[in-house]
């Protein structure tokens, strides 16, 4: 089983990005589950969400305190919360961020990995919505999730030009990120 952590702020889509890789995970025939841990619910507030992978049945229910990958939606966060807690070092850390991995200075083993997300949903999108092309991204560098089925499930969820704009974001980030497998 793969388990994924996702921290982001409040109205930045981490619960979307959670939902978007278990549907394409699924649909790539995995089973999956994603869900919420909320504190204070307000917009700008700390979120973080949960994302498990496997190719059996998943029967645990419980918050990632281990995660195999953590993708990190918001920089500043990594000041405010410990987004390294528990990291596997065979897994990842992404974090969104025009500053090279080596800015960072997390008390963990695993690799930082960084993309700016928010740059790149300005080109392709014209928002900063990063949600989807860190979805992109984590694919690209994992190699766990098809590009096309986190497109599909952006596309049903998003019909029309914003999906098709957000499809866009998820394979640029993919193929920026393919490169670092």
């Amino acid at each position: 089983m793969k388990e994924i952590r996702i921290h982001g702020r409040g109205g930045q889509g981490s619960v979307t990005a959670a939902e978007l890789l278990a549907v394409a995970a699924f649909e790539d025939g995995k089973y999956s589950q994603a869900f919420p841990a909320f504190g204070v619910e307000r917009r700008g507030a700390p979120v973080t969400a949960f994302v498990r992978l496997n190719d059996k049945p998943i029967r645990l229910r419980s918050q990632i305190y281990e995660p195999d990958y953590v993708i990190v939606q918001d920089a500043t966060l990594v000041d405010v919360v410990n987004v390294a807690a528990g990291a596997k070092p065979e897994g990842f850390i992404l974090i969104n961020t025009e500053k090279s991995p080596s800015s960072f200075i997390l008390n963990t083993k695993a690799p930082v990995k960084t993309l700016d997300a928010t740059k790149l949903a300005m080109d392709i999108i014209g928002k900063p919505i990063v949600n989807t092309i860190l979805a992109g991204a984590f694919a690209g560098v994992s190699g766990l999730i098809n590009p096309e089925s986190i497109k599909n499930a952006v596309m049903e969820r998003f019909p029309g030009k914003v999906g098709e704009k957000n499809a866009a974001a998820i394979q640029a980030a993919y193929d920026l990120m393919e490169a670092q497998r």
